[in-house]
């Protein structure tokens, strides 16, 4: 298969990847990745990634990941994590919508009730067209918010 990203360690880099291993107090994924990158270097042993997936017990396309990220972002990238450049979802109360819920909440309950519930709460969110939909554990954590 004719590889993109061709993962060519230094000395400095293989001693460094070592050291990673060695010590073991990375954390796992570190540990694992560093292993990976040792396996595929070119300039070693330059394993298939789908023989390096195999014997680290990850994925083909995880080992990909790490060759792509080495080459493109360089060592400390290729051995972390991925971060998110965004939240998985966007968060349903924003700052104007939470001023809203905590008005709402310190307004008198409605009729026959002593005091607003959270069901009460999303409900008469929903109703105020605040917000499409939103559940009473939201709420809840809205309010918790404030103190």
């Amino acid at each position: 298969m004719n590889k993109k990203y061709i993962v060519k360690l230094t000395q400095e880099e293989r001693e460094y990847l070592n050291k990673i291993i060695s010590k073991g107090k990375a954390a796992a994924t570190k540990i694992k990745h560093a292993n990976i990158l040792l396996k595929i270097d070119a300039n070693s042993e330059g394993w298939t990634d789908e023989a390096a997936a195999s014997v680290f017990s990850v994925h083909p396309n995880t080992v990909r990941g790490v060759r792509g990220r080495f080459v493109e972002e360089g060592l400390e990238a290729a051995l972390n994590r991925k971060k998110l450049s965004r939240p998985p979802r966007t968060p349903i109360l924003d700052g104007e919508k939470e001023a809203k819920l905590i008005a709402l909440s310190c307004s008198e309950p409605p009729e026959g009730r002593v005091r607003w519930t959270l069901h009460l709460l999303a409900d008469k969110m929903v109703e105020m067209k605040i917000v499409e939909s939103i559940s009473h554990e939201t709420v809840r954590k809205g309010l918790k918010k404030m103190n």
